[in-house]
């Protein structure tokens, strides 16, 4: 858990312990087959997490489905070409940081034509990373919502697979009752087991941080505040902004709900009236804000890509931090990559595996003593500009 207040940023042992971050001495690496001259993506294989003598037993031995054993944590999270590297850096931070890496399943939603990676290339690049991990790739048919995508502020918003999350009821296996949806722009630094025991109340369906200083009212336009019907959407509800890219979800509840079929009706409306320019997001507003189960803000330390138009530099808040996350236009891999990182960026850097083509070593930081150097600058950072 990373915990910074005011000017002082500092890694409790969890993060700094040198086993955790001790890197395997001679690692294998992963060659994605790219195709239409995209280039070709390797990584560095993690080490391989196990549980603690503490963790849950699993149910495997009795015959039971490995996706279906009840003592999992179930984490969702896209996979495409385009942010893969993002996305194996937060899988090794969860593992990473997990009590109980073994126990942990992931599920993967890949786009049935991603241009440059095929669902069953990417899924390659996965098991070569990590050998020993519980995943399942499910193939999500754009033309599900590829209809009913409006024009965004960014380009990147209008990617079908940013509404992946919505269909997720749907994708999972029936029997997978909650999951927790994250992000492919983002690490933890903490163990997910304590986002996972999360408790949503009975009227809950989904929870998240939630941030009720933020001006809700620019989340839609004049159009949407305007008509006398729409603007009463919220009812009695007293509606905050909540970030969709880390949520705890209800999935019997979704599912008895319909609320893809709630999500799709508003964008049925949005593509008839421009009621919001910020692609994926607002829906869940429309249908959630005000009625979402209370998770700590140090889950999810959002918007640390900067802003979705020039994404630049931002700090990190003060308080308690157990999730770091790029949203915004910025990518901690794009900046490092292009020699001009934020301070920030170097907090993503030790959980990066992948390895350029012209060198013989992956970017990840392996050691604690390059970890506290890191930290040691991003808090002179914080003093100088504080």
């Amino acid at each position: 858990m990373l915990r910074c207040g005011g000017a002082v940023c500092s890694f409790l042992v969890l993060v700094l312990s040198p086993v955790l971050l001790a890197m395997r001495s001679t690692p294998q690496y992963s060659r994605g087959q790219a195709r239409n001259g995209y280039p070709v993506l390797r990584f560095a294989e993690a080490p391989d997490y196990r549980n603690g003598a503490k963790c849950p037993e699993s149910a495997a031995n009795i015959g039971m489905p490995s996706v279906c054993d009840p003592s999992l944590i179930h984490l969702a999270m896209t996979l495409d070409s385009e942010y893969l590297r993002g996305t194996i850096a937060a899988v090794h931070s969860v593992l990473r940081h997990s009590s109980c890496p073994e126990s942990v399943f992931f599920h993967f939603v890949a786009a049935e034509f991603d241009p440059a990676m095929s669902p069953r290339a990417l899924a390659k690049v996965v098991r070569s990373t990590f050998p020993s991990l519980r995943f399942k790739v499910h193939v999500f048919r754009e033309e599900a919502v590829i209809s009913l995508i409006s024009g965004s502020v960014r380009q990147a918003l209008e990617n079908p697979l940013n509404y992946a999350r919505n269909y997720l009821g749907s994708l999972l296996d029936p029997c997978v009752s909650r999951v927790i949806y994250l992000d492919s722009d983002l690490v933890l630094v903490d163990d997910v087991r304590k986002l996972w025991e999360t408790e949503l109340s009975e009227s809950h369906v989904i929870g998240a941080p939630e941030y009720c200083h933020a001006n809700f009212t620019c989340y839609f336009t004049k159009a949407f505040w305007s008509d006398s019907v729409l603007s009463r959407t919220f009812g009695s509800r007293r509606p905050c902004y909540f970030n969709t890219g880390v949520m705890v979800m209800d999935l019997v509840k979704w599912r008895r709900g319909n609320y893809t079929e709630v999500l799709e009706n508003w964008m049925e409306i949005q593509k008839r009236k421009r009621i919001y320019e910020l692609g994926s997001l607002p829906p869940f507003l429309l249908v959630f804000a005000g009625n979402v189960g209370a998770i700590d803000h140090r889950w999810n330390q959002h918007g640390l890509g900067g802003d979705n138009v020039r994404g630049s530099c931002r700090s990190l808040h003060p308080g308690p931090v157990s999730l770091l996350h790029w949203s915004g236009k910025g990518k901690p891999w794009v900046r490092l990559d292009s020699k001009k990182p934020c301070p920030i960026d170097r907090l993503w850097q030790p959980y990066d595996l992948y390895k350029p083509v012209n060198t013989d070593n992956p970017r990840s930081v392996s050691s604690s003593d390059d970890a506290k150097e890191i930290l040691m600058e991003y808090a002179s950072y914080n003093l100088l500009y504080s």
